[in-house]
């Protein structure tokens, strides 16, 4: 089983995004603590957690980099008294630059923590003011030396592209540096317009004008040439990594396996349940206080739902889709459109397809 750990905490809200944060100066990290721990054994009567074995824990946000280093050791002491970690556990803590220090470092090593995801998105200054990045650019590289003296050598690297033309941002320039560093795993994700956030507000009001879908297709295809040439093998529509090192947590959600999410907002899908928490940081620390129940819903997908979404994380991802799940006029059209690849029975999108992946998507659905 895989547990994700929802740090909602953050110096500023970036100006794309749209996940449950809570701006503090001071972040409240025993109230947090206390409130997972709460929710975890309350989780420990579920069947599948009764009987897990921890394979994978990851600590998302949010800024969980903004929690002391005895607070993420204090939660990991709690699972592993709880339950068996997977000799192997992979365990993973989204981090920004300007937050790492040796000390810090080193706790999460004594802690341990065995992976870093570090949110670099750009090394253009005037990119990361756009973005509201608390860190600079030049903090990226010492930030992840430090890293990597502490002990931890597996480490990923997150950057955005599509970004508005007007930002003139080169884009092949940060893929370049961001190869330089080394990292074990890169993270790309293209920049979305998510309502109520400032860029919303900007776009609304016609101050930034989308990337066009020319650009924002040759950037995601340029990436992929140059991190496949720089020996990264494009796993996953957003995700680079070397050999050996792919995001195990990530493929959890990718192979339909058991994952608890605890914290704001965090997701779990359990015994053929999916459901949410509460969104808001203070209502689920309230609700936590008072006993009260901590989910905000819940779904069981159909039969035909479950179908689709075989097919979508099936084909998200370089395992790839049994050709007979999928109609035999649309994979003869993908595969002459140089969409997919069709290897030992397996339907395998190229990086052409990844870039329609909904809209392929879409069409099995009405097939």
């Amino acid at each position: 089983m895989h547990v994700y750990i929802h740090v909602p905490f953050c110096a500023r809200r970036c100006s794309y995004c749209d996940f449950s944060i809570a701006v503090r100066s001071v972040t409240p990290a025993n109230d947090f603590v206390d409130a997972i721990l709460a929710e975890w054994r309350g989780a420990l009567a579920q069947p599948t957690v009764a009987d897990a074995t921890i394979d994978t824990i990851y600590f998302g946000g949010g800024t969980p980099s903004r929690l002391p280093g005895e607070s993420i050791a204090r939660v990991l002491q709690q699972v592993a008294a709880d339950r068996q970690l997977a000799d192997d556990v992979e365990i993973t803590i989204e981090a920004n630059p300007d937050d790492i220090t040796p000390e810090l470092a080193n706790a999460w090593v004594r802690a341990g923590v065995n992976r870093i995801s570090l949110g670099v998105q750009s090394h253009d200054p005037r990119v990361l003011e756009w973005m509201h990045r608390s860190h600079r650019a030049e903090q990226v590289a010492p930030a992840m030396a430090t890293i990597r003296a502490a002990g931890i050598d597996n480490i990923s690297v997150d950057l955005i592209f599509g970004l508005p033309e007007s930002l003139q941002r080169d884009w092949e320039a940060d893929v370049v540096r961001t190869i330089a560093l080394q990292p074990d795993h890169v993270s790309m994700y293209g920049l979305t317009v998510e309502p109520r956030t400032p860029l919303a507000r900007w776009s609304e009001r016609g101050a930034i004008e989308p990337v066009g879908e020319d650009r924002y297709a040759a950037e995601f295809l340029h990436a992929h040439d140059f991190l496949g040439q720089a020996g990264y093998e494009h796993y996953e529509v957003s995700n680079y990594a070397r050999p050996g090192r792919r995001s195990r947590h990530n493929q959890s959600y990718w192979s339909g396996a058991p994952y608890l999410g605890l914290g704001p907002s965090a997701h779990s899908f359990l015994d053929g349940e999916r459901w949410w928490n509460i969104r808001e940081w203070q209502r689920y620390l309230e609700a936590s206080r008072a006993g009260l129940p901590l989910r905000e819903g819940s779904e069981r997908l159909t039969e035909e739902q479950r179908a689709i979404e075989r097919v979508y994380l099936g084909l998200r991802t370089v395992a790839g889709l049994p050709e007979a799940e999928l109609p035999p006029e649309l994979v003869s059209g993908w595969l002459g459109h140089g969409w997919a690849t069709l290897d030992e029975g397996l339907i395998r999108l190229t990086a052409e397809g990844w870039l329609r992946l909904d809209a392929l998507v879409s069409r099995v659905a009405v097939s």
